[in-house]
C-alpha cells in the first residue's frame, strides 16, 4: 500500500531553516511527480511545491519562492523541502503528496504531516 512518511519539522526562529523529507513506499516513486502542501489552523490546506518525477522541474507558491526549495532523491525514494528564511506565517502542518493514476480516475496519497512552527 502506498505510504508517505514526513520527518524534520519542529520549532524555529523566525529567520531559520527547516528541512523536511517524505519517505515514500508502495509506488514507483520515480515515476510520479511530488508535491508538498501546508495547513495552517484555520485554514484550507494549499500547495507549497511540486516537483516533476526526474526532478528537472519544479513549481512553486508565490509567498515560498526564492525561499524553500523542493527536491528528490529518486535512489532513496525520498521528497525533501528545504525551508530558508522562515517566518511565523510559515507555521502550519506539512503534507507530503502524490497523485496516482487508478483503474478509474484518480487519488491524492498523504502523509500524517509534520508540524513546523516558526516564532517571532
Amino acid at each position: 500500500q502506498v505510504q508517505l512518511v514526513e520527518s524534520g519539522g519542529g520549532l524555529v526562529q523566525s529567520g531559520g531553516s527547516l528541512r523536511l523529507s517524505c519517505a515514500a513506499s508502495g509506488f514507483r516513486f520515480s515515476t510520479y511527480a511530488m508535491s508538498w502542501y501546508c495547513q495552517a489552523p484555520g485554514k484550507e490546506r494549499e500547495l507549497v511545491a511540486t516537483i516533476t518525477s526526474a526532478g528537472g522541474g519544479t513549481n512553486y507558491a508565490d509567498s515560498v519562492k526564492g525561499r524553500f526549495a523542493i527536491s528528490r532523491d529518486n535512489a532513496k525514494n525520498t521528497v525533501y523541502l528545504q525551508m530558508n528564511s522562515l517566518k511565523p506565517e510559515d507555521t502550519a502542518v506539512y503534507y507530503c503528496n502524490v497523485n496516482l493514476p487508478l483503474r478509474l480516475g484518480r487519488r491524492d496519497y498523504w502523509g500524517q504531516g509534520t508540524q513546523v512552527t516558526v516564532s517571532s
